[in-house]
């Protein structure tokens, strides 16, 4: 597992999933990618917990689009994976943004999620 190409996969196999939940307007489905505890600090104050994770996503506009591109992973322990990317994301009636978003993933009974989310607004 210490592979760059195998953590890679790893990381966009649950970005992918966590992109077209949000892409698709889900808030419940974007709150499946993260651990029930997971940490969670959008452009807003954070949240503890999948729910806030929805509450989050919820209150977006239709229309939002996620795009990231992986820049870097680390693996932290054997079922413990950080992941830095850039992510821009889109909107139907205002200007995108690009962020830096850093997340550490945990592998939970075989799957992996999302138990850390930070996102740093780039100006």
């Amino acid at each position: 597992m210490d592979s760059t190409e195998t953590q890679q996969n790893i990381l966009r196999g649950v970005m992918d999933r966590w992109k077209s939940a949000v892409d698709a307007h889900e808030p419940q489905q974007v709150a499946s990618c993260f651990t029930e505890d997971a940490i969670f600090q959008g452009l807003h104050p954070y949240s503890v917990g999948r729910q806030g994770v929805a509450q989050y996503y919820d209150s977006q506009p239709l229309g939002l689009a996620a795009d990231y591109e992986v820049l870097e992973t680390r693996m932290l322990a054997e079922d413990v994976l950080l992941g830095y990317l850039s992510v821009h994301f889109s909107f139907t009636d205002r200007p995108s943004i690009r962020v830096s978003l850093s997340v550490v993933l945990r592998r939970i009974g075989g799957e992996w999620y999302i138990g850390h989310y930070q996102v740093s607004k780039l100006d």
